[in-house]
């Protein structure tokens, strides 16, 4: 009996896994445009190119429509959701409070071993060239910089707010990024940031972050 129950245990367990890496995975695609707007989602194909079975799938496709980035209609089946550009003011009016706070939080709260974390990425940033001037390549790092500032917070449940928003605002990003002359300064503008985070001047980076959030906007609206 004992055995059964483990056993059960350890499915379960195997199965939340799996959708998380599945969920990962898609929500990743979705952001980066990978599956465009608008796009059927195939579970099956997704399901054989991640390495999962269709139960992990069918369970991140349900997250991932809670973070608005896929839609599902009766007898019709799943569809990436289409970008609304005309979302961007209200995205950046929540970002706007977010972020400073959430950088806040950050400089007053991470842990020494994320300190030297964000100092390494501050690092990374400042080394950018490295990198290239690949358009998907320089997104990816940048949502990794996001990504580390969030968890730096210790909050796991402004994380993952900041998570979705975040995520809705890169898709916007990534639609019009062939139009941005510079998108490789957006990114370096985080080295200062990182630095005050890990620095535990939450002042400095509150500001920064402020001003990071606006100039996203202007960016944007300069080519819509």
């Amino acid at each position: 009996m004992a055995t059964q129950e483990a056993s059960r245990s350890v499915v379960t367990e195997a199965s939340g896994s799996y959708a998380d890496l599945a969920y990962e995975r898609i929500r990743d695609r979705l952001i980066m445009l990978d599956i465009r707007p608008g796009e059927p989602i195939n579970d099956g194909k997704l399901a054989a190119e991640i390495g999962v079975g269709r139960t992990p799938v069918r369970e991140a496709l349900k997250h991932l429509e809670r973070d608005h980035l896929v839609v599902s209609f009766p007898r019709r089946g799943t569809f990436a959701t289409a970008i609304d550009v005309t979302e961007l003011s209200s995205i950046s009016d929540l970002r706007q409070h977010l972020e400073p706070f959430a950088a806040r939080r950050a400089a007053e709260n991470a842990l020494p071993q994320v300190r030297e974390e964000l100092r390494a990425k501050a690092a990374e940033v400042r080394g950018l060239d490295a990198l290239g001037d690949d358009r998907n390549t320089l997104m990816r790092f940048d949502t990794s910089v996001h990504r580390l500032i969030y968890r730096a917070t210790g909050n796991p449940h402004l994380e993952d707010v900041l998570i979705r928003y975040d995520n809705l605002a890169t898709r916007i990003w990534c639609l019009v990024m062939d139009r941005l002359p510079d998108l490789a300064h957006h990114i370096t503008e985080h080295a200062d940031l990182l630095d005050a985070i890990a620095d535990g001047d939450a002042d400095r980076a509150e500001q920064l972050a402020r001003d990071h959030v606006a100039g996203f906007e202007s960016e944007i609206r300069k080519v819509l």
